[in-house]
């Protein structure tokens, strides 16, 4: 695709707002290597640094590169948020020295819990794929359109577990969706591993088809979250949440 469009003086941008943690891990494709001219990607996603996002280049056009500088500033960011630069300069560290084994852990646990879910009953998508070969698990509750998706978010919610209810490939109305999408960077940085995603899937499965009372779901979890609250893949490992008990 980036050979056609340089054939006619055209550019390519690859939008890596989820996966830029992976590519800089090196457990994804390169689009930079493969061709693109610019990628973007969110700083806080599968790259864990605080919120906001990166534009990458390795183009030797100057010219390209002033028109992305000026397009960025003063084009549509007022303010470049000092705490937020010193913040990305540690996670950058950071992932420099823990990057590729985060990301490698983040797609282990991502097809563990496809896994996990698909054996307690779950219709997980593209199985025959080997499910992910990224952080997202994306599953199926229902028919198109029958918003079985947000009844099962919100099921999950009250149960002491936060998840995205998605459109899938049929869907036509974005609050009527019927799949959820699930990540697991976060289950990650805290310290789970594959054997936790089986623990994972069984609250899914107590929430969703054995309609459990959503309560005691929610103290099981709890009890479960308390192993978990330590921050990893950093420098000094420290509390996920400083100051609350």
């Amino acid at each position: 695709m980036a050979d056609v469009a340089h054939e006619v003086d055209a550019k390519v941008m690859y939008d890596s707002a989820h996966v830029l943690g992976l590519i800089a891990g090196g457990q994804f494709q390169d689009p930079l290597g493969e061709g693109a001219d610019v990628m973007t990607g969110s700083s806080h996603k599968t790259f864990p640094g605080p919120q906001g996002g990166f534009v990458l280049s390795k183009s030797e056009d100057e010219k390209f590169h002033r028109k992305l500088n000026n397009g960025i500033f003063p084009g549509v960011c007022s303010s470049y948020h000092l705490h937020h630069v010193a913040g990305k300069v540690i996670s950058l560290l950071e992932f420099e020295e823990f990057g590729e084994k985060y990301a490698r852990d983040i797609i282990a646990n991502s097809k563990a819990l496809a896994s996990a879910l698909a054996s307690e009953g779950f219709d997980v998508l593209a199985e025959d794929r080997g499910y992910t070969e990224s952080h997202q698990v994306v599953t199926r509750h229902g028919e198109k359109d029958s918003g079985a998706g947000r009844k099962a978010a919100k099921i999950l919610e009250d149960s002491g577990i936060i998840t995205n209810m998605n459109m899938l490939p049929g869907d036509t109305k974005a609050l009527s969706p019927s799949g959820l999408r699930l990540g697991t960077p976060e289950l990650t940085r805290l310290g789970m591993g594959t054997d936790e995603m089986q623990d994972v899937a069984r609250f899914f499965s107590r929430a969703l088809i054995s309609k459990e009372n959503p309560k005691n779901i929610r103290n099981d979890i709890i009890n479960f979250k308390s192993n978990f609250q330590t921050v990893n893949y950093c420098f000094e490992p420290g509390p996920a949440y400083p100051g609350l008990d």
